[in-house]
């Protein structure tokens, strides 16, 4: 097998989480395991599937561990692995760059985010982005 070149860092880690779905897909793993319906029910636009791939690639890549259990019907659930774990900080920090974003541009995150995930209260939207807006919303108000 060749070894891949990148031409800067970034690349590798790209190829591993990027696209659409993937960065999704890692946030909501990073809350517990999740079955497929599960995943399913919180992204409602992505297509079976896109999961099915995308979930195999993660898998492939080490990201994920897919945890079959020996019943009936059959269960499959998806975790984070250890290696996954390490895209952690990584994942808040999109999250939080996320909500800052939004509220620059919409002026209200919550004209724009799903309500399910407002009222999910694991999701871990980033709290100093938060308290970072609120501060923003004040001085703004006040002048």
């Amino acid at each position: 097998m060749e070894k891949k070149k990148y031409n800067i860092s970034v690349e590798a880690t790209l190829e591993v989480i990027g696209g659409k779905w993937k960065c999704v897909i890692l946030c909501h793993l990073t809350h517990g395991k999740k079955r497929t319906s599960d995943l399913r029910r919180l992204m409602p636009s992505i297509t079976q599937k896109m999961l099915t791939q995308q979930l195999r690639e993660l898998e492939d890549d080490g990201i994920v561990n897919r945890i079959i259990y020996h019943q009936v019907p059959p269960k499959v659930e998806y975790e984070l692995s250890e290696y996954g774990w390490s895209l952690k900080p990584i994942l808040d920090s999109l999250c939080a760059w996320g909500e800052h974003h939004i509220i620059k541009e919409y002026g209200d995150k919550f004209a724009v985010l799903e309500d399910n995930i407002l009222n999910n209260k694991d999701i871990g939207l980033a709290t100093e982005m938060d308290q970072t807006a609120k501060e923003e919303e004040t001085s703004l108000s006040k002048n």
